[in-house]
C-alpha cells in the first residue's frame, strides 16, 4: 500500500482580510470531492465489497505489530460515484472514503474516530485529502494508516483520483495555507507535531520557574491558530446569550429557534477590559499528559505526551460573572430602549439618556406588579436566587473563534470562589496568539480543554455543548475494558471537568560517593525534585517518594506554592527530597525513583497505569516513575 503522502504548499500570499486563512481551505472542502463524483468515469467495480463485521478500534493494533501484507493487486477498482453512495444515509448506514487511490470501508470505525463521529463523516462518500488538509495531525505517526490498512477494499479509478488531485492543486494554490502564518515558537520545546502545533515542555525545563515563562508555556491546538488583523481587533464582539433566564420561566429551552438573538449582548474587548481587572495564577495539564505511558501497556490515539504538557501562567482579565453582569446591564437598556418611542421628543441623545436612567431605576426594583424580577443584573449577583428562580440552568457554554464547543457546570462558572475569568493578559503581557489572544476564558482546576482559547461566545444552557470536544469520544475517560465505542453511550458518561491529583519528577542527582562505582542491586542516596498538582482547587499536602519501588517511602519538602488558599490552591507545588535511598538498576549506573502526590481530600496516585488505561489515553496519574542514571558509565 502507498504511504501517506502531504499535500506540498507553494503559496506564499500575504494573509487574507478574513480572520482565517483556512476559512477558504474549508469552504472548497466539499468542492474537492463534488468535482471528482461528478465527473466519475464508470469503473469497473464490485458493489458487494464488504468489510469485516467486527468493529475496528485503535487498541485493536498491538505495539509490535508488524506492517501488514495486503495484495492490492487483487483488490476491485471503484468508481468516486459509487463510493458518494455510502455517505451513512443508506439502508445499511455505510460509510466509504477514499485517500491516495484508494477506497476504505470505514463503517465500523466512525464511532472510534478519536476527533468525534462527526468529524469523520464529514467526508462520508467523499474525498479524504482536503480534510487532512486542515486536519495535519494525521500525518503526525503511523497510526492513521496501520488502522486504514485494516479498511482497505478497493482502487478509487485513477481518473477520479486525477480529479481529486487537480482540485487539492487549485486549492494549495488559490487559497492561503491554513498554516502559512503561525506564530513564532520556542525551539526549546519537544514539538509532537506542528500543523496544528503540539508541543511541551523538556522535563528537565518544567520546575525551572514556578510561573513559566510564555515562550516555554506548553502549547495543544486542534486547528491553525486564528489570526486576527488590528482592524478585527477593534470589531471583535463577544456575545453572550442570556435567553435561557427568560425561557426557563416561560417553559422554554435554550434550543428555541426564536430565542438567541432577543437575549444575546455584544461585548467589545474594551468593555471587558473596563471591568475590574483580577489576576488569577493557575496550572494549565492537557489532559493527554503522560499518554505516553498508557501506550507502554497498549497503544491509545493522540499525542504521546511525557510529561510536560503542563505549565503556570498569571491571567489577568474580568471576572466571568462580571462579564456576564455586564451583558445583562446591556440587555436590560436595549430592553428599555426599544420600549421607547424615538418620535417622543426627536432627541436620540435625550432617548438614550432616559433609557440607560430608567434601566437603573430598573435593576433597583425586586419585583414588579406581576412577581417576576424584571432584572437580570440582580438576577446574576446572587447564585442562589438564580438557581433557584432558573432550575434549568446547569452549563455554561463556550465557543472559540475556531470552532470549538466546550462548557462546564454552572456551579463552577458563577461561584465567586471558581475564580473562572476571561482572561486578556497572559503573566502581565497581552495574551499572545497561542494561548487564546484576544479573549481566553480561565477555569482553574479544570482539564485544560475547558479554558477555551480565542472565546467568542458564552451561553447559559440547560444542555451541556454539543460537539467532539464536549459529548464525543476526544475527552471521555472509557473504562479500562473497552475498546470499541460503538455501543457506548457517549452521551450519558461526563466529559473531562474537574481532574485528579498528579505529580512528576524533573530531576535527579547522587548524593556523596559520586566517584565510586555503584553495583547493581546495592543503596545509593540520592536527591530529587519535581512538581504536584490536583484539580479542583484541592490543596497539595503531601509528595511521597520511593527509591525501591514503594518498600520504603520518604516526604518531600515543599519549596513552593504551599501557601495558597485553603481549596482555591489552583496552582502546581514545587517539591524536593534531602538525601534518601534508591535502588541501583541492573546497569549499575542508574535508579529508578516514583513519586506520588497527595491532596486534601487524600487522594492519591494509583501504583499502576494498568487500571487507569482508557483507549484515548486520558488522565494517566499513576506513580510518575523516572529511571535516571546518576553514576558513570564503567
Amino acid at each position: 500500500m502507498a504511504p501517506f503522502g502531504s499535500v506540498a504548499n507553494t503559496n506564499t500570499k500575504p494573509p487574507s482580510s478574513s480572520s482565517f486563512a483556512y476559512g477558504a481551505a474549508l469552504a472548497a472542502l466539499a468542492t474537492a470531492t463534488a468535482v471528482a463524483t461528478a465527473s466519475s468515469c464508470d469503473a469497473t467495480s464490485s458493489s458487494t465489497c464488504q468489510c469485516e463485521g467486527a468493529s475496528i478500534s485503535i487498541s485493536s493494533l498491538t505495539n509490535d505489530e508488524a506492517e501488514s501484507e495486503i495484495d492490492t493487486d487483487a483488490l476491485p477498482t471503484f468508481a468516486m460515484s459509487e463510493v458518494a453512495q455510502h455517505n451513512g444515509t443508506a439502508d445499511d448506514g455505510s460509510v466509504w472514503m477514499t485517500y491516495g487511490g484508494f477506497v476504505y470501508d470505514v463503517t465500523n470505525f466512525v464511532a472510534n474516530h478519536p476527533g468525534g463521529s462527526d468529524k469523520i463523516m464529514l467526508a462520508a462518500g467523499g474525498a479524504i485529502e482536503p480534510h487532512w488538509h486542515v486536519y495535519r495531525q494525521h500525518f503526525a505517526s503511523d497510526l492513521p494508516l496501520r488502522l486504514m490498512e485494516k479498511m482497505l477494499i478497493g482502487h478509487l479509478h485513477p481518473t477520479d483520483q486525477l480529479q481529486i488531485d487537480t482540485a487539492m492543486d487549485n486549492l494549495t494554490s488559490t487559497t492561503d495555507d491554513p498554516y502559512e502564518h503561525e506564530p513564532h515558537r520556542s525551539p526549546l520545546l519537544l514539538v509532537h507535531s506542528d500543523t496544528p502545533m503540539n508541543a511541551e515542555v523538556p522535563s528537565d525545563i518544567i520546575t525551572k520557574e514556578y510561573i513559566t515563562p510564555v515562550g516555554l508555556f506548553y502549547i495543544r491546538h486542534h486547528h491553525p491558530v486564528p489570526l486576527l488583523s488590528e482592524e478585527e481587533v477593534k470589531e471583535f464582539r463577544l456575545e453572550v446569550d442570556l435567553s435561557l433566564l427568560d425561557k426557563s420561566k416561560s417553559g422554554g429551552s435554550s434550543g428555541d429557534e426564536d430565542g438567541d438573538t432577543k437575549q444575546t449582548a455584544k461585548l467589545s474587548l474594551k468593555q471587558i477590559q473596563s471591568l475590574p481587572k483580577v489576576e488569577v495564577t493557575t496550572t494549565l495539564q492537557c489532559s493527554g499528559n503522560r499518554r505516553s505511558g498508557f501506550n507502554d501497556l497498549r497503544r491509545t490515539s493522540g499525542t504521546p505526551w511525557g510529561q510536560g504538557a503542563i505549565s503556570t501562567a498569571k491571567w489577568g482579565g474580568a471576572r466571568l460573572v462580571d462579564v456576564l453582569m455586564l451583558a445583562a446591564e446591556q440587555q436590560q437598556q436595549e430592553v428599555a430602549a426599544a420600549s421607547v418611542d424615538d418620535g417622543i421628543d426627536g432627541n436620540a441623545v435625550e432617548t438614550k439618556k432616559a433609557t440607560k436612567k430608567k434601566g437603573k431605576k430598573r435593576s433597583n426594583n425586586s419585583k414588579d406588579k406581576k412577581g417576576d424580577d424584571p432584572s437580570l443584573l440582580k438576577t446574576l449577583q446572587n447564585l442562589q436566587t438564580l438557581l433557584q428562580d432558573h432550575p434549568t440552568l446547569q452549563h455554561l457554554r463556550m465557543e472559540s473563534l475556531d470552532g470549538m464547543l466546550a462548557s462546564i457546570d454552572i456551579l463552577k462558572a458563577l461561584s465567586p470562589f471558581g475564580d473562572v475569568i476571561l482572561a486578556y493578559e497572559m503573566n502581565d503581557e497581552a495574551l499572545p496568539r497561542d494561548h487564546g489572544y484576544p479573549l481566553r476564558v480561565i477555569v482553574p482546576g479544570y482539564a485544560a480543554v475547558r479554558n477555551v482559547k480565542w472565546v467568542s461566545r458564552l451561553e447559559l444552557s440547560n444542555e451541556e455543548a454539543v460537539g467532539a470536544w464536549q459529548r464525543g469520544l476526544n475527552y471521555k475517560v472509557l473504562p479500562p475494558a473497552v475498546v470499541d465505542a460503538k455501543n457506548v453511550d457517549l452521551d450519558g458518561m461526563p466529559g473531562l471537568g474537574e481532574v485528579s491529583v498528579f505529580s512528576g519528577i524533573t530531576d535527579v542527582e547522587r548524593v556523596g560517593d559520586e566517584g565510586k562505582k555503584m553495583v547493581p542491586g546495592e543503596t545509593v542516596l540520592v536527591k530529587a525534585s519535581g512538581w504536584a498538582w490536583a484539580g479542583g482547587g484541592r490543596n497539595i499536602v503531601r509528595v511521597d517518594i520511593t527509591g525501591d519501588n514503594g518498600k520504603t517511602w520518604e516526604t518531600a519538602n515543599i519549596t513552593q506554592g504551599s501557601k495558597q488558599p485553603y481549596g482555591r490552591s489552583w496552582a502546581w507545588v514545587f517539591w524536593e527530597t534531602d538525601a534518601i535511598p534508591a535502588k541501583v538498576c541492573d546497569d549499575g549506573v542508574s535508579v529508578e525513583l516514583s513519586c506520588k502526590g497527595v491532596d486534601m481530600a487524600f487522594n492519591t496516585q494509583p501504583e499502576s497505569s494498568d487500571g487507569l488505561w482508557n483507549v484515548r489515553g486520558l488522565a494517566n496519574n499513576s506513580w510518575f516513575r523516572l529511571r535516571h542514571k546518576v553514576g558513570d558509565d564503567q
